[in-house]
């Protein structure tokens, strides 16, 4: 298969139609740069666009891939078995496109587990770190359930709620860790030291308070409000 010779016989059958590159390149929704490529021979078009353009033109598909006339008009039988190889080829490579993103959404779950297995395990309690790097990979996570969910109608939703999830389920983990092992919560969005006892720290999270009595002493302890 010649493609310069290919192109070239593109490039005349379009002349003869008195059209510019870029009004091909709208007729069948591709770039003006790939029409260009057509006609250079350094690419070829995807075999529905070669029915299509053989339609166009009038031409069979074989005039096309040898690059010059024959007189033949492609019979229907042709016609229907290509636009069916087609078909099928577009259906695998939106298969492959599928397989693609299911990956990648795998990828970035597994990653934003990573993170925040991470986050929880180097920094210490105190450390707003924690909750920082906690959220960045609750975000990860939900753009790998985005990705995977792409085709659903209401994905963008169902992306949403599944990162108000992760997060309200750190918040309880963190929660536990604050009743059970006593350390102060890593969700605090506010720290403050009372006025009434100086060796006070009180810790706004989410849903709850805890003051940390006595900070930094033999009789420090944790009290949740």
């Amino acid at each position: 298969m010649d493609q310069q010779k290919i192109g070239a016989f593109l490039k005349t059958l379009r002349k003869e139609k008195g059209m510019t590159q870029e009004q091909l390149a709208e007729q069948f929704n591709v770039a003006g740069r790939t029409v260009s490529r057509w006609e250079t021979g350094v690419n070829m078009p995807d075999l529905s666009l070669l029915v299509e353009l053989a339609e166009f033109y009038h031409l069979d598909v074989t005039e096309i891939i040898d690059g010059e006339r024959k007189g033949t008009k492609m019979d229907q039988e042709m016609k229907e078995t290509l636009t069916k190889v087609a078909e099928y080829s577009d259906s695998e490579k939106k298969v492959l496109k599928k397989n693609y993103r299911k990956i990648i959404a795998w990828i970035l779950s597994g990653f934003g587990v990573f993170i925040i297995i991470t986050a929880m395990t180097i920094f210490p309690s105190e450390s707003s770190w924690g909750a920082i790097y906690s959220t960045i990979g609750s975000i990860i996570i939900t753009c790998g359930v985005f990705q995977l969910l792409k085709g659903y109608r209401y994905r963008f939703i169902c992306a949403i709620a599944s990162f108000i999830i992760l997060l309200c389920g750190l918040i309880t983990i963190d929660y536990i860790a604050v009743k059970v092992g006593g350390q102060v919560p890593r969700f605090a969005y506010m720290k403050s030291w009372t006025s009434i006892a100086p060796g006070d720290i009180v810790y706004k999270a989410p849903f709850y308070t805890v003051v940390r009595h006595n900070v930094d002493t033999e009789n420090e302890y944790i009290e949740i409000k």
